[in-house]
């Protein structure tokens, strides 16, 4: 066990996260705030940031709508928009209960992207009101981050922004595509550690909600063989009998695409048999314990890599999956080793859409940014237990948004073309000045120092 904890111990310190949010969320009221990137000499500076001046940048932006990136902060500004139908584990919580996740996520893109991010929880589950929300939206943004939104409506909602012309801003659905980048790098890195190759391993996948399709999706493009593949919903392993699915594929195309395209065996069954004598295990289905079984983790293959994703509990708690068996274990969690969490995606992957105002978020970009991660990973040293980096290897995010930018303007996508060096220095340069606006408020007070216990 880590630390050489006991059991009771372990369980204490998996608990203590949820315990302090609750003692500290009051005392701040809320993680973010509005503060002014303009000087204030005194009161005259108004009429050049407001009336009268003002009028005059409106007049160019009016001639010329991509003004906007050059006289507002338009380009370096998101939304983060969800409905609360799908909260991290804990379901349809509504759009209220779900803004503390959504403030949440703004701070981490702050200050790991240098991104400046607007919470707006909807009240509204509709997935056209969503769509039309997002389009009104779109004059105040220079992206989109869709947010724990159910499926199969999430689907629905990105796949029609995406693929809407009126869209003329990115638009990501972070629960799909941001976990599935940081799971790919995660996958990338574990088989460098056992020895495996992505084109000969199976794979089973406990949960095909949206972030375990996404995962699948770029698997699939970085080599895995689609058929060795055994996805398991609350139903059973999915195959081209499931007729459950089939009534429904107009509704869940992508579910009943895994049905005609996977388990090449024919297996059927629970996840105790998706899990057979596989060498890869993702999971992102029911918060646990309990809902992966030790026996389980024992039928993998040898060297069996483990991915638990579930939140805010993993499916099995690692030290349980160590000991049946999995060489290597990963979490959604920051308090058990190889964070699995798409906070180390999202930050660096929009500071390099936004510097190069690109106009989609497509999976090359997602892949090209899962192997950068996995580089900086692997240039620190893998092991067993370090397979990706930490959010505290700050460097990854610049690097990832270079590698992100540099995609894009392969893709043809960008409305800027710069140089790679450029790219980085100005992600690190626009991530450090974030960080070094936040540490200088917490040294003056600004921001009042967390109280005892």
């Amino acid at each position: 066990m880590p630390e050489n904890l006991t059991i009771d111990e372990l369980l204490a310190k998996a608990k203590k996260p949820a315990e302090d949010a609750l003692r500290l969320h009051p005392i701040y009221r809320g993680k973010i705030q509005t503060a002014p990137k303009c000087p204030v000499r005194g009161l005259d500076d108004f009429s050049v940031w407001y009336t009268p001046g003002v009028a005059a940048p409106c007049r160019e932006i009016h001639k010329n709508p991509d003004m906007a990136y050059e006289y507002t902060n338009k380009g370096n500004t998101i939304a983060i928009v969800s409905d609360g139908t799908r909260v991290l584990g804990l379901g349809n919580i509504g759009p209220v209960a779900g803004l503390p996740v959504m403030e949440g996520k703004a701070l981490i893109f702050k200050y790991l992207g240098g991104v400046d991010a607007v919470p707006i929880c909807l009240d509204t589950s509709d997935p056209y009101r969503l769509i039309l929300a997002v389009k009104w939206l779109q004059p105040s943004f220079g992206g989109i981050n869709l947010e724990d939104i159910e499926q199969p409506k999430c689907f629905r909602v990105l796949d029609m922004l995406r693929g809407d012309p009126e869209v003329t801003i990115p638009v990501w659905h972070d629960d799909q595509q941001g976990t599935a980048t940081v799971i790919l790098a995660g996958v990338i890195n574990a088989l460098k550690v056992v020895g495996k190759q992505m084109k000969d391993i199976k794979v089973a996948m406990i949960g095909t909600g949206a972030a375990n399709i996404a995962t699948l999706r770029l698997l699939v493009a970085s080599g895995v063989d689609f058929g060795n593949v055994f996805a398991c919903d609350s139903r059973g392993i999915l195959h081209p009998e499931r007729d459950d699915i089939a009534q429904r594929k107009i509704e869940y195309v992508d579910k009943w695409r895994v049905c005609q395209q996977s388990n090449a065996e024919g297996r059927r069954g629970g996840p105790d048999e998706a899990m057979r004598g596989v060498d890869l295990c993702i999971a992102l289905s029911k918060p646990g314990p309990g809902t992966i079984q030790t026996e389980w983790v024992k039928g993998m293959a040898e060297d069996a890599i483990l991915f638990a994703c579930a939140n805010p509990v993993p499916e099995i708690w690692p030290w349980e999956a160590k000991e049946a068996g999995a060489r290597i274990v990963g979490t959604g969690r920051s308090d058990f080793p190889n964070q699995i969490n798409n906070s180390l995606g999202f930050p660096g992957i929009f500071r390099g859409v936004l510097d190069v105002r690109a106009t989609t978020i497509t999976d090359e970009m997602a892949i090209a940014a899962a192997e950068e991660l996995a580089r900086c990973a692997e240039e620190r040293g893998l092991d067993a237990e370090n397979i990706v980096p930490t959010m505290d290897d700050w460097e990854v995010f610049p690097r990832e948004a270079a590698a992100v930018g540099m995609k894009a303007q392969e893709q043809g996508v960008a409305r800027l073309t710069l140089p790679r060096d450029e790219l980085l220095e100005q992600a690190r340069s626009i991530i450090r000045q974030a960080q070094d606006l936040t540490h200088f408020m917490m040294e003056k007070g600004l921001i009042p120092p967390v109280p005892e216990e």
